[in-house]
């Protein structure tokens, strides 16, 4: 058994992405970091909509307006999808 060093990362044996490396998986990969990034991407929106705000009341208050019109947008598409399941 080799010895790590410290700080190295413990894999055992390198992973062949050689000839049976699926493609489906490499699609997912990338579908699922866009699908981050677009969150992340968001939520910095967000964030630096609550770090305009000039006082803690006002950063509370519109957190809250938040929360209301994501609120508000998640029934509405939740009605829609049952309207049309």
């Amino acid at each position: 058994m080799n010895e790590r060093r410290p700080g190295q990362w413990p894999v055992a044996e390198p992973v062949d992405l050689g000839a049976d490396h699926d493609r489906a998986t490499d699609e997912l990969y990338v579908q699922r970091a866009q699908e981050r990034a677009l969150h992340e991407m968001v939520l910095d929106s967000i964030r630096h909509d609550l770090e305009q705000q000039p006082s803690p009341v006002c950063v509370l208050t519109t957190a809250r307006n938040w929360c209301s019109r994501i609120t508000a947008a998640a029934e509405e598409i939740a009605r829609s999808k049952r309207s049309t399941a």
